[in-house]
């Protein structure tokens, strides 16, 4: 899978299908949403927290790309103008409940406290591994939530997955300072929490994904007989990320850069109904003349 968030992407496959779909192959359509859809939909996931959203939305940013296919005359970077649609989609639309729900680091901090510690067994450490996992997940992408929308966007394409400030100053938009610097206060936020409250890096806090599964479980965070995060990949996001960030120097940092760049890298194969409900779309199928 060519990556579009490393330096070195070339477009020119992109515009070669872009080419062959206007002329109405399906399969080139296919092909171009398929490269996409999967980075689109992980970038989602972080930013929804949900699956089931983050299809929702990784369908409604293709059916804009599509449906704005005619726009796109290859005078500019193609991968620029496909992210900067999707990710001006993300910072504009509807919030989940989510957002709603995890509000601040405060009140987050104090929800994660008011859940009672239970120490597993060492077989129940072994047998509830992968709910261990699915904990730790979820509780770090909570954490992304504390972010406003611009933070954890930056966040996420800066540091988790390593797009370097030029790439992601021109997806977003904005000047290379000012990404610098949205990602530098992320970062700030983020790691002064989780120094605090969080038992993964700084193992003076008392916080523990272990000793927090069967809360989650009980207050519905995980649920034991479908995962949400911890399943359905076959590898992590550092495996497909480029490099972690240039400007990392504190050793702290990249330890919890890290953690959150070992979280699984999503490729479920939903790409085939999302086609399936692209091509049914009104829009779509008036724009193209498929075969």
């Amino acid at each position: 899978m060519s990556n579009p968030f490393q330096t070195k992407y070339q477009d020119k496959d992109d515009n070669e299908l872009i080419a062959q779909a206007r002329e109405g192959s399906k399969i080139a359509l296919e092909t171009l949403i398929k490269k996409h859809q999967h980075y689109i939909y992980n970038v989602a996931l972080k930013m929804t927290l949900s699956p089931f959203d983050a299809e929702d939305v990784t369908q409604e940013v293709l059916i804009k790309v599509i449906t704005n296919l005619a726009q796109f005359k290859g005078e500019s970077n193609f991968r620029t103008w496909l992210y900067r649609i999707t990710f001006n989609h993300f910072l504009k639309m509807k919030k989940v409940w989510l957002e709603d729900y995890i509000i601040s680091f405060d009140q987050y901090g104090s929800e994660l406290g008011q859940m009672p510690d239970t120490d597993l067994s060492d077989l129940e450490k072994a047998e509830m591994k992968e709910l261990i996992q699915e904990a730790n997940i979820s509780c770090m992408s909570g954490m992304l939530l504390c972010l406003d929308r611009e933070q954890r966007l930056v966040y996420v394409l800066g540091e988790i997955f390593g797009i370097d400030h030029t790439i992601g100053s021109q997806m977003l938009d904005i000047t290379k300072d000012n990404f610098r610097q949205r990602l530098s206060r992320a970062r700030r936020d983020l790691y002064n929490f989780m120094n605090n409250k969080c038992g993964l890096i700084n193992t003076s806090n008392p916080c523990r994904c272990d000793r927090k599964t069967k809360s989650f479980i009980k207050a519905g965070w995980v649920d034991k007989d479908k995962m949400k995060y911890n399943t359905s990949y076959l590898k992590k996001i550092k495996e497909e990320a480029p490099k972690k960030a240039e400007d990392l120097c504190d050793l702290t940092e990249i330890e919890y850069a890290d953690l959150f760049r070992n979280h699984p890298f999503q490729e479920k194969e939903h790409h085939k109904k999302l086609f399936t409900n692209l091509l049914t779309d009104d829009r779509i199928s008036n724009l193209f003349n498929l075969n």
